[in-house]
């Protein structure tokens, strides 16, 4: 165990290098982007002014070609499969090196099978590494252990009121129910989700996150990809499928580029699509919402739908597309995710003026809007040392700059700008809430475990950023992906945030990173299946 602990430390650190400079040689596209599992992140200013001087650009192409060495150097020390390694045929090609690709590849091998990945980006995780509050689930063994009430049922009321009653039911039902088991499966493989914490919309503590309370998203993508590694899947990254083969109506293969060079054809039994969504592309979400355009993305830039176009050419079907979560707690000047936890584990939000102005543990979409509603949308996370130290993400937050703090009400209040009185007195008032375990002013019941009177005390300035894209292709509970009438394309599975349906209106957060387990392992387990009867 000592030996896999080891590796998995030297694939953080080098996914962490690796995303940095994915991140340093994205700089110059549109569009923005944020790491939330540790690595450092950057915003990538929307129309870049252009260079007045030949010296500037020349400098600028010189740092672009030294940021691709470097993050090509990275990507062979984290131990990507070499491109000479790569083979004409798999038993199953899975596109996409996030969470939900990863599992997938992981159950198939477990079956036997001889998969491959391909991750069109520099470095595997996906928008799975920036994940940070954790990993729902219910009637879970650590549930059990400390003592913690849950059940399949209320966990599926909650996700369905939070979904509006939109939600696919028979999916969210295999959702739920399959939960626990994903709990159990990653902790099997080294990776341990034993902290549970509580986020919006939930009335129990499910939120599995890392032992010591740090984001969840490093922690799974590093355990992931040194469990890949063991296995002997080959992973290569720089891999940019093009289009999904079929031949009599089966999928069965591939086209692919590699760094850019000539485009490849990979055969296979079964294709496993695990792209994500397109909360990155400003065209789609301009198409499907005018309403968000200029919004920031917490979106990695490899979230362009991709899977979703592939998928559709063959004859698949996309739902809700219309549906694209607004996250209510993003830093605005570098586009970063302020997670769920902080709020979880005691924190409020206040206005220019101070004051609370909403439940803050309400669902994702209730709060955004009353944030909405503000002066420039703009609000203030409130907490103090306390929620620091049960929240680990936010040692990532200050160490981005994006914390500030006060060794008293007071002295935070002058720090950031709001009236002292005015946020003493809403200080006092909510930790007198917490005393009397009811909050009058916006009835919120969670997340008041704690009073917020441990100084220091800090603040990080957040508004609404687009966040997760609901919509998707339509599969069923075995992962397969539907066409139009309804009927399963034989050989095609997808799994994770390139599917829609399961979280209808409104994702409730720590939903996500189970989705790319649980049906991450269906699909695995099913595309498996069918090759064997399909041999």
């Amino acid at each position: 165990m000592m030996g896999r602990k080891n590796k998995t430390l030297t694939i953080l650190l080098m996914l962490a290098l690796s995303v940095m400079l994915v991140i340093a040689g994205c700089g110059s596209s549109a569009g923005t982007t944020q790491e939330a599992a540790g690595a450092d992140s950057a915003k990538v200013a929307e129309g870049t002014a252009a260079d007045n001087s030949t010296a500037g650009t020349e400098s600028a192409d010189k740092e672009k070609e030294e940021a691709t060495e470097a993050t090509s150097g990275a990507s062979e020390m984290v131990g990507y499969t070499p491109l000479d390694q790569l083979q004409e045929r798999y038993d199953i090609v899975i596109i996409g090196g996030g969470g939900a690709g990863m599992t997938a590849a992981l159950e198939a091998k477990a079956a036997g099978m001889n998969p491959v990945i391909f991750e069109k980006m520099e470095a595997a995780g996906g928008n799975t590494l920036k994940s940070s509050s954790g990993m729902n689930a219910s009637e879970t063994k650590f549930q059990k252990e400390q003592g913690i009430e849950d059940s399949n049922d209320l966990f599926f009321e909650e996700t369905l009121k939070g979904g509006h009653d939109t939600n696919n039911q028979e999916m969210l039902r295999y959702f739920v129910d399959n939960s626990a088991s994903a709990i159990d499966w990653l902790d099997s493989q080294g990776i341990t989700l034993d902290n549970i914490t509580i986020t919006g919309g939930m009335k129990e503590k499910r939120t599995h996150r890392p032992t010591d309370g740090s984001a969840v998203g490093q922690y799974l993508v590093s355990g992931l990809v040194a469990d890949v590694q063991e296995q002997g899947i080959p992973l290569f990254v720089n891999a940019n499928v093009k289009e999904i083969t079929q031949e009599n109506g089966q999928a069965n293969g591939v086209k692919v580029v590699f760094d850019g060079s000539e485009e490849k054809t990979i055969s296979a039994s079964a294709v496993i699509v695990a792209t994500g969504g397109f909360g990155a592309n400003q065209e789609l979400i301009k198409q499907y919402r005018p309403d968000l355009e200029g919004y920031v993305t917490t979106n990695q830039p490899g979230s362009t739908g991709d899977g979703i176009t592939m998928i559709e050419a063959l004859g698949g079907t996309a739902v809700d597309m219309d549906q694209i979560q607004v996250h209510p707690t993003v830093n605005q000047e570098k586009s970063y995710l302020i997670g769920e936890v902080v709020r979880g584990e005691g924190g409020i939000l206040v206005d220019k003026a101070g004051n609370r102005f909403v439940n803050e543990m309400d669902t994702r979409d209730n709060v955004t809007a009353a944030i909405t509603k503000l002066d420039n949308r703009e609000s203030y996370l409130i907490f103090d040392s306390g929620v620091k130290s049960r929240a680990k993400a936010i040692e990532q937050y200050a160490k981005m700059g994006l914390v500030q703090s006060g060794d008293t009400i007071e002295a935070l209040a002058e720090e950031i700008g709001l009236p002292a009185d005015g946020l003493k007195g809403t200080l006092d008032a909510w930790n007198e809430s917490v005393a009397d375990k009811k909050d009058a002013a916006f009835n919120r019941e969670t997340g008041m475990d704690h009073d917020l009177s441990g100084a220091p005390y800090y603040a990080v300035k957040i508004g609404p950023g687009i966040h997760y894209t609901m919509g998707g292709v339509k599969i069923n509970n075995n992962t397969e992906v539907l066409n139009t009438t309804g009927e399963a394309i034989p050989g095609l599975y997808a799994a994770g945030e390139v599917t829609g349906g399961l979280h209808g209106q409104n994702r409730i957060g720590g939903n996500s990173v189970a989705e790319i387990v649980i049906f991450g392992r269906e699909a695995g387990v099913k595309a498996a299946e069918f090759v064997k009867a399909n041999p």
